[in-house]
């Protein structure tokens, strides 16, 4: 779709709320106790009303994994050098990552998408070339990337939307790779909620103490130097955003324009969640939130926008992992949503009033 970020933002709705209410009619009649599955329920209802009240029979899953390259990484944020970057990419594309593992449990499609790899790739199966430039600034000596590029990256991501959702897949995941990007989702967390840096800073890929104090020191450097508008999204990316963020964001954006339900991974999904929430609130309504990372900053996350995750396992990876390994719980949904009978459906006897 050839449309401008303003046009694709005036068009995305909230889903209506008396199809919600419609959908608990159903849940609250089902063979069980009012209530008693829980946050299955709230899925379900939540899955009916994106769909506008027309369930699909089952889900065709994909995961896009958006990678990039980070010029903050020259200040030693990070336990590993760029290069990971671009052999992780290759490591997606011969099926032996974690992603691709847990995607092969739940029969899910990866895509790993170039949108800023310091790197030239020759093009592989399921690659998607969407690169806006090798790599962004480093943002404590300019800034991340020009405006244009920040909404280049952002329409990259909801024409990678646009481009799954017209193959067919209507439930939708990103994923994130790209060494330094816990620091740059810190940075922008904390352009748009102003919160305590040494709450939001965590260990990334795994860094020893004074590294973390490091990366604190660094978001806190940028966001001193750029003075990021916490309301604005596009220049929170230009001044301290990173291209895979970017894109996230516009893929966010893209599931919700398109009307499908999107999957939020962890600390770095949330960061291109809470821009595309800057664009237009109505996204929330489009997604379901997988799990609590083990950064820090991503508890914060769940109490500014209100919301909270499926699960807790400790996970701190990305990849999308999270989000895949939620596509069960979903499913399950959807199936107690459909499948199940009603009392009167199986003749079985209410609770007695």
């Amino acid at each position: 779709m050839n449309a401008s970020l303003s046009d694709i933002t005036k068009q995305i709705f909230p889903v209506n709320e008396l199809l919600i209410k419609k959908a608990f009619e159903r849940i609250n009649n089902l063979t069980k106790p009012m209530g008693s599955l829980g946050r299955l329920e709230e899925v379900a209802a939540k899955l009916y009303a994106i769909f506008g009240g027309n369930m699909p029979e089952a889900f065709r899953k994909v995961v896009c994994v958006f990678a990039a390259d980070h010029g903050v990484t020259e200040e030693g944020v990070s336990a590993y050098p760029k290069d990971v970057t671009h052999q992780m990419v290759y490591n997606f594309l011969s099926g032996k990552a974690a992603i691709n593992v847990f995607a092969n449990t739940t029969n899910t499609t990866v895509y790993v998408v170039d949108v800023g790899v310091d790197y030239q790739f020759e093009g592989g199966k399921n690659l998607l070339i969407k690169k806006i430039r090798r790599g962004s600034s480093n943002f404590v000596k300019t800034t991340a990337m020009s405006i244009e590029e920040a909404e280049k990256s952002i329409l990259a991501g909801f024409d990678v939307a646009s481009d799954v959702i017209s193959k067919g897949y209507n439930l939708l995941a990103p994923g994130d790779m790209g060494i330094g990007n816990t620091t740059v989702s810190s940075a922008v967390l904390k352009a748009v909620t102003g919160y305590d840096t040494n709450q939001l800073v965590g260990y990334g890929t795994g860094v020893d103490e004074q590294t973390v104090k490091l990366k604190i020191k660094t978001v806190d450097k940028a966001i001193t130097l750029h003075q990021p508008k916490k309301d604005d999204a596009v220049d929170i990316l230009h001044k301290v955003g990173g291209f895979e963020i970017g894109a996230i964001c516009g893929f966010v954006l893209g599931s919700a324009f398109y009307k499908r339900p999107v999957v939020i991974d962890g600390f770095i999904s949330a960061a291109g969640f809470i821009l595309a929430m800057l664009l237009n609130k109505n996204v929330i309504d489009y997604a379901i939130f997988s799990h609590c990372s083990m950064e820090r900053g991503h508890k914060l996350f769940f109490e500014f926008i209100k919301s909270k995750p499926l699960f807790d396992l400790n996970l701190r990876l990305g990849e999308g992992t999270g989000s895949v390994l939620s596509f069960p719980i979903i499913e399950a949904s959807l199936k107690m949503f459909n499948d199940m009978a009603t009392f009167e459906e199986a003749k079985v006897s209410e609770k007695l009033s």
